[in-house]
């Protein structure tokens, strides 16, 4: 694997340096999935600066507090070279850290928190108190806490009396957006088209781990079957690794959960119904669980005439390795193990087109500033933009809209994201038209069609002129 320089993530090292002109101590919460780059974001961060790096680890049945404080001596006595001694209490453990780092410009990173914490009741408040006393003393002193379980974070810290009005940044760390992939990609992988990028990232999304585990000189669909569909490719067992760590012994409810949004987005009743269980706040708490660490979104249909969201909203898996793996290589596990695999075309997978569609909608909505750039929109002059659904009543026909962009200028923009294989044909135009007739649109309103595909559209789409703006995928790829 060539490791390549670092790309992306501008903003968020630009919202860190800021930190650096501060004349006090800074806390910082980092939150996000599972390999997106937390760690090596705070290392890159870090540079030029003395860096102190712990991370707890893997909670199992036989991770004690004691194992975890053993840890964390190990990797103190390591990085500072002081003698190892034995830590009863999470107390004596900042304590001892902190006499190290008492001047001088420091960065510390306390790695996925919420394992150092497990069967530690005590650990936040010892770390709070000595934050309080001697962390905070160094001016210069940046102390990240990181976790990939987003709802642990925001329950144990953002929250949490002990730490209120002390964190000076709260960072959730997204996916790469297509311009930083498609660098990414470039840098490890060239040259690649525009379509064999969005296969690349129809299942990795713009996670960076997997993006760096890509082959040089390698078709997209030869990597993927070597990620996901052999034995020893990453992707076949990463699943089953992330969600051991993140849900521990309830991992089969929230992958319950995922295969019931794997093909169709859905309702809280249907995700219930589906799961075959009565409606409770045990559910919506797992949903939330999912949504705090980036499987899952959940999208908020509005009233188009005053603006206000539904209470109406639909659950869809929202990262793309996750419904991939789930959809193609959870099923045939054992039949990859036994090599059936190693000369199948990825194509040929069952459903392969729907799937395809999801994930094209997946990457657009994750990089819709991309959408309005591209229609010259302003942010600021969007009043709500979504997906969009309306329920068939007596009075009005069900609808479900992609994407739709509502401005303050009356207007409507219908995004329709469409995926296929070869150019667009003219059936998309009549779809669209279906869409927008179906739409209870207020008095006033203009609404304006927009096709967003990724190999290209035939003369008969382009001779319609019904499209108000007709995007391709290349142009988010900052050139090819």
């Amino acid at each position: 694997m060539i490791k390549p320089t670092y790309v992306g993530r501008k903003k968020e090292l630009k919202k860190l340096s800021s930190l650096l002109q501060k004349k006090s101590a800074s806390l910082v919460v980092l939150k996000g999935r599972r390999r997106i780059g937390k760690s090596r974001l705070v290392e890159e961060f870090a540079k030029g600066w003395r860096f102190l790096r712990f991370s707890g680890l893997p909670p199992t049945e036989t991770t004690s507090s004691q194992r975890q404080r053993d840890e964390f001596m190990r990797q103190l006595a390591e990085q500072t070279h002081i003698p190892a001694v034995e830590l009863n209490d999470w107390g004596d453990a900042f304590s001892l850290l902190a006499s190290q780092i008492q001047t001088g410009r420091v960065i510390i990173l306390l790695d996925e928190i919420s394992w150092m914490a497990s069967g530690s009741a005590e650990l936040l408040g010892k770390l709070k108190n000595t934050w309080d006393i001697h962390f905070k003393q160094n001016p210069e002193l940046i102390l990240f806490l990181c976790s990939s379980i987003s709802s642990w974070i925001e329950k144990n810290i953002l929250t949490s009396s002990g730490f209120m009005g002390r964190v000076s940044l709260n960072l959730q760390l997204e996916e790469l957006s297509l311009a930083e992939s498609s660098e990414f990609i470039k840098k490890i992988a060239p040259p690649v088209s525009a379509y064999e990028q969005f296969k690349i990232l129809s299942v990795t999304g713009g996670i960076p781990r997997y993006l760096e585990e890509l082959i040089p000189n390698t078709p997209a669909d030869e990597m993927i079957r070597r990620l996901c569909f052999m034995p020893d490719g990453i992707l076949f067992r990463e699943f089953a690794d992330i969600f051991t760590d993140l849900f521990s012994k309830k991992s089969d409810t929230y992958q319950r959960i995922l295969l019931a949004l794997l093909e169709s987005q859905h309702e809280f009743n249907a995700v219930c119904k589906a799961l075959e269980v009565a409606k409770s706040g045990s559910v919506s708490e797992y949903l939330n669980d999912l949504i705090q660490t980036g499987f899952v979104k959940r999208d908020f249909t509005w009233d188009l005439k005053n603006y206000s969201e539904s209470r109406l909203s639909h659950y869809r898996v929202s990262d793309n390795y996750v419904r991939f793996y789930l959809k193609y290589i959870a099923p045939n596990k054992g039949k990859i193990a036994s090599g059936h695999f190693d000369e199948r075309s990825i194509a040929n997978l069952p459903n392969w087109d729907g799937i395809m569609s999801l994930q094209f909608e997946n990457l657009m909505l994750q990089n819709r500033a991309l959408i309005w750039e591209a229609l010259g929109i302003q942010a600021s002059d969007i009043v709500i933009d979504n997906p969009f659904f309306q329920h068939k009543t007596t009075r009005q026909k069900g609808c479900q809209i992609d994407y739709l962009i509502q401005t303050k200028y009356n207007a409507l923009f219908v995004c329709e994201i469409k995926f296929s294989r070869k150019e667009m044909v003219g059936s998309v135009i009549d779809q669209v038209k279906e869409k927008i007739s179906n739409i209870a649109l207020p008095r006033g309103y203009s609404c304006w069609p927009v096709l967003i595909h990724v190999n290209g559209v035939n003369e008969a789409v382009m001779a319609a002129e019904y499209f108000t703006k007709i995007i391709d995928f290349t142009d988010f790829l900052g050139g090819l």
